[in-house]
């Protein structure tokens, strides 16, 4: 493993093979990979923290989706690497989508965990309201991650999975409040991609309990998404790859498999 700086965006790589880019959600890190990082032998495994998140330098100008996506294009230029297979989470997925779209000769597949198009209508004003209070300062990063804990994990992991808890709640917490604040707006401010023109294997994995890619969401998904395959997860919650890692894992390995059968 290697870990570098590339235009201000801390990147881990794994292995070798066929570039796979990992890109995480709204309070995550290349962490959110570690879990499932098995069942990525045969690929490089390109792992960036996202601008001002983790261990990523803010960008000069606000954060937004096209921003995040300019960014990566950036890093893949950086690495001379021309083309691969995404695998997202959350706020990760949106930009995802609209990479994809902006540069399909670029995008092999896609394995969107948790997936959005984009927040409705009704929570932008409280994603908006959770940037305000993370400039509070660390004090009110500590009560965002409590919340996050509390709303965005599954009845199962609350009670079987302290460790997930503390690692979610962590995660959150090691955010910087500027960078956690400007992310929360790229979120509230994202608008859906125009899904219906990738033409790329995709899978689409939400938990049975995730609120914020509830199942018949992601169903609306799939059926923009020509061929894709949507896998719902028993007693899991948005915090997918943490979660439930062996499950991810699987569905990662099968969908690899097909992969490798169409090429």
């Amino acid at each position: 493993m290697t870990t570098q700086i590339i235009n201000g965006l801390a990147v881990e790589i794994d292995g070798e093979g066929d570039a796979l880019l990992c890109i995480h959600g709204l309070g995550g890190s290349s962490n959110n990979w570690t879990p499932v990082l098995a069942a990525l032998s045969g690929f490089k495994v390109i792992r960036p923290d996202l601008p001002g998140s983790a261990r990523s330098s803010l960008l000069q100008h606000p954060l937004s989706i096209e921003r995040y996506v300019a960014a990566l294009d950036q890093l893949l230029a950086g690495l001379g690497v021309e083309s691969v297979h995404v695998m997202a989470h959350s706020l990760g997925t949106i930009v995802a989508q609209h990479f994809a779209v902006r540069h399909p000769d670029k995008v092999k597949s896609l394995a969107l965990f948790g997936p959005l198009v984009a927040p409705p209508e009704a929570a932008r004003p409280n994603i908006t309201a959770r940037a305000t209070l993370a400039r509070s300062g660390p004090v009110a990063m500590q009560e965002i991650a409590d919340a996050i804990v509390k709303g965005a994990t599954s009845k199962e992991t609350k009670e079987q999975q302290p460790a997930v808890l503390a690692l979610v709640r962590e995660s959150v917490m090691r955010q910087s409040p500027e960078g956690y604040a400007q992310s929360c707006e790229a979120l509230a401010t994202a608008q859906s991609a125009a899904i219906e023109q990738i033409d790329v294997p995709t899978l689409l994995v939400t938990g049975d309990q995730d609120g914020v890619a509830p199942p018949a969401n992601v169903a609306a998904m799939a059926a923009r998404i020509a061929g894709s395959r949507q896998v719902v997860l028993d007693g899991c919650g948005h915090w997918t790859t943490f979660e439930k890692p062996q499950r991810c894992m699987q569905e990662l390995e099968q969908f690899h498999a097909s992969l490798a059968l169409i090429s």
